[in-house]
């Protein structure tokens, strides 16, 4: 097992706090990664392989000023964490967001975290592209939870857990889970689906994103949404190869893998609701 650079994973997204298992310090890290670390699905897109082993995280994410996706992300993330000596399992979740009521369930292509700490769990997840989570959320079902940025809810679905997004005046499911924990193999698989299949979103559209403090980012093929607190949405269409390349490393702070022009030839056609 590779090694954890701790201090690097720190300054690449600006946390100076103490370095402790407690939940100060993971609610610190979670904000902090999404704010730093953008969500992005550019390898898939462009045809390159996406690795999972920390050495590859690392040099991607931590040292190569670039974003990922959900197993991406969430596996740096949980490397962090146990260095830091918290006990972190690893769940897999079937995405719902899109989904008409009464859809069929997809396969596990979404990875989380349990983290356990006090005797209480934890859900923490950094690498929900469609709505980025700011903060680790108690796993329970039932009450409402407030972040300093959103509105969660678990819900308990038979055997299944669902996690629930205030948005737009609503309550709109993200995926469902249950707490059975996934093994490197069970990641293995979904990621190279994920990463590989010419059906899947990651291999035909743009997806990015980014949570700071100030606002909420959000990039499907052209079209971009900024949310900010207590202001309606903005949206514009991206008109060029250019304007993108500017995008992609003014707002989203990423060195994309392959030219622009490359990339924007791939995405240039209708806008797909955020």
């Amino acid at each position: 097992m590779t090694d954890f650079d701790l201090d690097a994973y720190f300054a690449r997204i600006g946390y100076g706090g103490p370095a402790r298992a407690d939940l100060a310090t993971l609610s610190a890290l979670h904000a902090a990664h999404v704010a730093a670390i953008p969500f992005e699905n550019l390898d898939p897109l462009a045809g390159r392989p996406v690795h999972l082993d920390l050495g590859h995280l690392q040099a991607k994410l931590v040292a190569g000023r670039r974003g990922g996706y959900c197993f991406e992300q969430n596996h740096l993330f949980r490397g962090a964490l146990e260095a830091l000596g918290f006990a972190v399992a690893g769940l897999g979740a079937r995405v719902v967001w899109m989904s008409p009521p009464g859809s069929p369930l997809g396969a596990r292509t979404h990875m989380l975290l349990r983290v356990d700490l006090d005797g209480r769990p934890y859900l923490a997840d950094v690498g929900f592209g469609a709505h980025l989570l700011d903060a680790p959320l108690r796993l329970e079902a039932g009450p409402e939870q407030a972040t300093p940025v959103a509105r969660y809810r678990l819900q308990q679905e038979g055997e299944l857990i669902a996690l629930a997004v205030h948005r737009d005046d609503d309550w709109r499911r993200a995926y469902v889970f249950d707490l059975a924990p996934q093994l490197p193999a069970d990641y293995a698989i979904a990621n190279w689906f994920c990463a590989t299949n010419p059906d899947v979103v990651f291999t035909n559209m743009l997806v990015a994103e980014r949570l700071t403090p100030a606002a909420r980012f959000n990039l499907v093929n052209t079209r971009l949404v900024e949310r900010r607190p207590g202001a309606p949405p903005s949206e514009r269409t991206l008109a060029s190869a250019d304007e993108l390349a500017r995008v992609l490393d003014e707002v989203f702070d990423i060195a994309p893998p392959v030219p622009a022009a490359e990339l924007f030839a791939k995405i240039a056609g209708p806008a797909v609701p955020a």
